[in-house]
């Protein structure tokens, strides 16, 4: 994939209407700190489309990014920030459960956790989540550099075995500060997008 253009096409509050996009949107989920901003920077190809910040939390809303107007990269609001109150988490909770539910563009999910460290309880209440709404998770496994090249395996393995996840569900390890990993993920969107096109061609 070769990033052409983007812009921050629509934002989506707790009361904002889903938009009726036309074109496939795939979707990034992950805890407040795990790296989820920088990450969709990095496949943006732009420094600071999506606001990173020291302050886990940040996005609250649901981000719909437009690239090449042909693929939406869609933000989720990050989960697990301890600071939030049961009201707001209860908020963001119905926000994306209805995005994952009601999208009908909708074609993959990402789910992003960091590699360091064994998956929390958000993290495996997420990851069932989406495979309830009828989606195979991607998994991210963030913050690549900061292990040694063999404690990779491992915790790959170690991830897989928290969450449940069967073999044929894709780990694939992200470091946004090597962009090692970032070709993976175009490729799964330029097959997404090859699926697409291949679908209208039948239609017409």
């Amino acid at each position: 994939m070769v990033i052409r253009n983007v812009n921050l096409e629509t934002v989506c509050g707790i009361t904002s209407k889903l938009p009726e996009n036309v074109h496939p949107e795939v979707a990034f989920a992950g805890k407040s700190n795990v790296g989820k901003s920088s990450l969709i920077n990095v496949l943006m190809n732009r420094k600071a489309l999506a606001r990173t910040s020291a302050q886990p939390g940040k996005t609250q809303t649901i981000n719909f990014y437009n690239v090449n107007d042909e693929i939406y990269l869609v933000d989720l609001p990050g989960y697990g920030y301890a600071r939030a109150n049961e009201e707001v988490k209860a908020k963001w909770g119905r926000m994306v459960e209805n995005y994952l539910h009601r999208s009908r563009q909708l074609r993959a999910v990402f789910l992003l956790v960091d590699i360091r460290h064994a998956p929390s309880e958000n993290d495996r209440i997420m990851y069932d989540w989406i495979c309830r709404q009828g989606f195979q998770p991607i998994l991210l496994a963030t913050k690549l550099d900061k292990l040694n090249r063999s404690q990779v395996p491992g915790q790959l393995k170690l991830i897989r075995t928290a969450l449940g996840a069967e073999r044929d569900v894709q780990i694939l390890p992200f470091s946004s500060q090597t962009r090692q990993g970032r070709e993976e993920v175009y490729a799964i969107l330029d097959d997404i997008l090859e699926r697409e096109n291949g679908a209208q061609e039948t239609r017409r």
